[in-house]
């Protein structure tokens, strides 16, 4: 419903029926911290939700998922690594990311793999950075397709 309470209360009464995962759909961000208390495993915000589809759409590169955080302060996206990405055959040591870029996960074949300067970022390996609002265009630009691609 549109309503938090009935959606909070009918999640609620679900985890006391029985039913093994719970999940609510809120509006307000700030009820997230009552999900825990009261045993809801789960919720949805479809504010979040529309802004992270939205910037998947415009983010350059290889985006598979993108979620906001906060008031768009900053982005976790998580993108696959091109040929010619500039970020493609790099050693994760040598590849020059913004100060507030963190590395928060990198799949290999499918698998993840332990994060550490000696891994080789390589075509088809999956990322996973965040990075506040400043610095997005700069990862935008790491993940992206060279010119000389075409």
């Amino acid at each position: 419903t549109d309503d938090d309470k009935t959606n909070l209360l009918a999640a609620v009464r679900a985890k006391a029926a029985g039913c093994p995962l719970a999940i609510s759909l809120i509006n307000d961000p700030s009820l997230a911290s009552l999900m825990e208390p009261l045993g809801i495993d789960a919720f949805i915000n479809p504010r979040t939700a529309t802004v992270s589809s939205i910037l998947r759409h415009i983010r350059h590169g290889r985006v598979r998922a993108i979620y906001s955080i906060g008031d768009a302060e900053a982005e976790v996206m998580e993108a696959q690594v091109l040929a010619s990405s500039p970020l493609a055959g790099k050693l994760l040591r040598d590849v020059d990311f913004p100060e507030s870029v963190l590395v928060g996960g990198l799949m290999k074949g499918g698998k993840l793999v332990r994060i550490s300067g000696t891994v080789r970022i390589e075509e088809g390996d999956v990322i996973v950075l965040f990075a506040l609002a400043a610095d997005v265009a700069e990862v935008e630009r790491l993940l992206q397709v060279s010119v000389d691609y075409f």
